[in-house]
């Protein structure tokens, strides 16, 4: 994959506790900045999932209820999966 080059500005504070830690990890600064926006972008797209997956939970019985009827009505429509199961419409 090819590289490019950013240029970012911080306190000396800063670079000095991520040129500690690469250290630390045994890894080059620029390894270290990678991995930490990796693993910063692979947070983000884990909470959303975990977001929407909470979301189903709440509005489960909306959704089977709304859509459920009309998959129903429909003379060939499959039973979908939850349909049957106690405490389910």
């Amino acid at each position: 994959m090819a590289k490019t080059q950013l240029n970012v500005r911080v306190d000396e504070a800063t670079a000095e506790a991520a040129r500690a830690r690469a250290l630390q990890r045994g890894v080059s600064m620029n390894r270290y900045i990678e991995e930490l926006v990796l693993k910063d972008a692979g947070e983000i797209g884990q909470t959303f999932v975990e977001a929407a997956s909470d979301f189903m939970k709440q509005y489960e019985r909306v959704f089977a209820e709304e859509f459920g009827r009309e998959r129903r009505e429909a003379p060939d429509a499959a039973p979908t999966p939850h349909e049957g199961l106690p405490g389910t419409t």
